[in-house]
């Protein structure tokens, strides 16, 4: 217990640490000199190309050049990110306090020792029937992790988003999404969770072989229903209207020979107007799909670039790399938990000392993730995202190989300008 309330605290002041060189980062009133000298050298080739091609109508907000309209917004860019890390700091310092006092005052075994009293007081269940019981511990935890994130979480959507201009979204479709959220998560959550703990109970010592095999199909389940059934409760996916746009994208598609099949627009205007896009699918039913936002910000040249840096991802593999990735750190967690699932001497130092009645394995999955594997899972992280870099900038590259390359860097110029993105980022903190 001691170990594991000092792991967290250690990894609370080290990122804060990094949040405060953010933050100092986000103080500066000067723009970067390096920001500068970069946007000026593809404004220039904006200009060439403009020269060289006449007949391109244009608005007069993307006649003025990148580095005018960077420094006319680096002031409120600077304020959104300032706004952003002190409520981050703020949120963090919450969760950390939450965190360790429940793992002090035995929160685990508390809502525990209720679920089982609500379950033979409303049901007629025993500790015996674990697995109903559990549903139960989950709805309890659910409902309080919910109330406790949803003062930080309307703070973020309609003060520092609105604030800046940037949320859309009403209470009401706030709210819908949140029961719509919840709904899911009883009829997903609660079968798999369910299964998950039986094949658990039934698998024997080998128990993690069959579990690992359980998650890669889930995982497969799951990719395969997200975009397709999911996805539209929350947002409306509408056909790319015939034009320019859709056939060169399809040509793009062809020519990387990527299997596209539909290509869709999302209407994210109605919760922000930040922008993005993105692709899903398996094997040669592909799809791609692009913010409504993203397509006002942009022009049409310069989402294909952006496209290109996407479909990079999938040329290069980076993809399937992520989802083997994944794959392996189930199968690793879960070895080890098979490790440490028979370890009385754990499941004491929280409160479950009682040796007359086995730890619920729920429990034991919760205590092995927040201790035992808590270091492993913050160093994976850390590797994870250095190559996560590694891959955008093979994705950039990808994209420049294509012969993109200006268009791709005014593209993301844009939406940096568009979604106030730091113009300062600390190199630790990035």
């Amino acid at each position: 217990l001691a170990a594991t309330v000092a792991f967290t605290l250690f990894v609370y002041a080290f990122e804060g640490s990094l949040d405060a060189r953010q933050k100092a980062a986000y103080q500066k009133t000067t723009f970067p000199k390096e920001l500068e000298t970069t946007v000026s050298k593809i404004d220039s080739e904006r200009a060439k190309e403009s020269k060289q091609d006449q007949s391109d109508k244009k608005d007069e907000k993307d006649k003025a050049p990148l580095l005018e309209q960077l420094q006319a917004k680096f002031k409120s860019s600077q304020a959104y990110g300032l706004d952003k890390i002190n409520f981050g700091m703020i949120s963090s310092t919450y969760d950390t306090v939450e965190s360790v006092a429940f793992l002090l005052l035995g929160f685990l075994p508390y809502v525990w020792d209720k679920s089982v009293m609500i379950g033979q007081t409303y049901f007629g269940w025993t500790a015996d029937h674990e697995i109903k019981i559990t549903l139960i511990f989950l709805l309890i935890t659910t409902i309080v992790g919910t109330i406790t994130s949803l003062p930080f979480e309307l703070y973020s959507t309609f003060q520092i988003e609105r604030k800046h201009g940037f949320n859309k979204q009403t209470y009401s479709l706030f709210f819908s999404d949140k029961v719509k959220s919840f709904m899911l998560s009883c009829v997903i959550g609660g079968p798999f969770v369910a299964l998950l703990l039986k094949i658990i109970k039934m698998g024997g010592d080998y128990f993690y072989l069959y579990v690992w095999g359980f998650m890669f199909v889930f995982s497969v389940f799951m990719m395969t229903i997200v975009p397709v059934f999911i996805m539209p409760l929350f947002n409306k996916y509408e056909p790319l209207p015939d034009g320019d746009l859709k056939t060169k994208i399809y040509e793009l598609a062809d020519r990387l020979k990527y299997p596209l099949k539909k290509l869709f627009v999302m209407d994210g205007s109605k919760r922000s107007s930040h922008s993005n896009a993105f692709m899903f699918g398996f094997g040669s039913n592909k799809r791609i799909v692009l913010f409504d936002t993203l397509m006002e910000q942009v022009h049409q040249d310069e989402i294909l670039a952006i496209l290109g840096h996407e479909l990079g991802h999938w040329k290069l593999g980076h993809t399937l790399t992520n989802f083997c990735v994944t794959q392996v750190y189930f199968g690793a967690a879960f070895y080890i938990f098979s490790l440490c699932y028979t370890s009385n001497d754990l499941f004491a130092a929280f409160g479950f000392d009682d040796s007359s009645r086995p730890v619920p394995t729920i429990i034991a999955l919760l205590l092995f993730f927040q201790t035992i594997w808590a270091p492993v899972d913050k160093v994976l992280s850390f590797v994870l995202t250095v190559f996560s870099r590694h891959c955008e900038f093979g994705a950039d590259k990808f994209s420049v190989d294509l012969g993109m390359s200006q268009k791709l860097q005014s593209g993301l110029c844009k939406i940096h300008l568009e979604n106030l993105g730091a113009m300062c980022p600390d190199p630790w903190y990035s």
